[in-house]
């Protein structure tokens, strides 16, 4: 029997291993936020961090508390639009990339 990997650990992976990979998957961040579909945003974003730079990293770029980062990203929560494009604002910076929403319908 072959030995499979769980969706979260190839997801891991691939963003370690694939920039145009990270790439698309920001830019599916982005497309869902301005579609209006913040939760899948979110979900998106937290499968992001988790495989990149890791919530610490965020945490002190943004200079705000690991409650908060944590928080900021929560299912359950409500943040300001502001904080999630900041979050992807760094993570663009640390890819050395710049994303457009392109035909995203609002």
């Amino acid at each position: 029997m072959a030995l499979t990997r769980s969706y979260n650990e190839t997801v891991r992976q691939d963003l370690r291993a694939d920039p145009e990979f990270r790439r698309a998957l920001l830019g599916e961040v982005l497309g869902c936020m301005a579609a209006g579909d913040i939760e899948t945003g979110k979900s998106v974003l937290r499968k992001y961090i988790e495989g990149t730079v890791g919530f610490e990293a965020v945490t002190q770029a943004l200079a705000v508390s690991s409650a908060d980062s944590s928080a900021m990203l929560a299912q359950k929560t409500n943040p300001p639009i502001n904080d999630l494009y900041r979050v992807t604002a760094y993570l663009q910076m640390l890819d050395s990339t710049a994303l457009t929403v392109l035909g995203a319908t609002v």
